[in-house]
């Protein structure tokens, strides 16, 4: 699916008002509003509000592949560089895209909604497959461990970023994070090392 500058503006859009309003809550035609268009350019771009998110979905997750593979695919840097580059990839790209996450937790746990999540699902099967097999390369090289829960791992680096996200008031009395740039600033020099420090401590650790 290629998209146009005109359908990923609509998308953007859409992607706002999802997260704020819910799915429920945000009708086409607040979408057209937004973004100044006719609402039946919606329908002509996309068919229906659920094939609109269908469509989000797949432009917020196409270029994912890419980048883990360029990453892992640099045979300039070692086994345990690499996992530091994919674990702030990862985090940055969820922090940047936490709206879509948001909608997608939301709307995958809906079990009445008609959203077709299978070619979101593929793509997160793909991804997966594509760190297992480094991670099993990396065993086999004797870098990491054998001991190794491979698909927990993953887990590990979204559950810690959105326990800090779903927490955010919390973690800014805490740690006396005033504003919107103190929390970035929090996530880049504080939550990214920890999590490369977990991962590469649960990838490296002999029982």
């Amino acid at each position: 699916m290629e998209l146009n500058q005109k359908q990923i503006a609509i998308l953007q859009v859409a992607e706002k008002l999802f997260s704020e309003n819910g799915f429920d809550g945000t009708s086409v035609r607040q979408i057209a509003k937004e973004a100044e268009i006719n609402i039946a350019m919606i329908s002509y771009y996309f068919g229906s509000k659920e094939k609109l998110l269908e469509a989000l979905l797949f432009y917020r997750g196409s270029d994912f592949k890419m980048q883990i593979e360029t990453i892992l695919y640099n045979e300039n840097h070692g086994f345990l560089e690499k996992i530091d580059q994919v674990v702030e990839m990862v985090v940055r790209r969820i922090h940047n895209n936490r709206r879509i996450y948001k909608i997608v937790h939301f709307e995958f746990s809906n079990l009445g909604r008609t959203i077709d999540f299978e070619n979101y699902i593929n793509f997160k099967k793909q991804n997966f497959q594509i760190l297992e097999r480094f991670i099993q390369e990396g065993q086999e090289a004797g870098v990491f461990s054998k001991n190794v829960n491979i698909p927990l791992i993953k887990t590990t680096i979204l559950g810690s970023y959105f326990n800090l996200y779903y927490n955010k008031k919390f973690f800014q009395a805490m740690h006396n994070l005033q504003d919107q740039f103190n929390f970035e600033e929090y996530v880049e020099k504080e939550l990214i090392p920890h999590i490369q420090q977990t991962i590469k401590a649960l990838l490296t650790y002999e029982v």
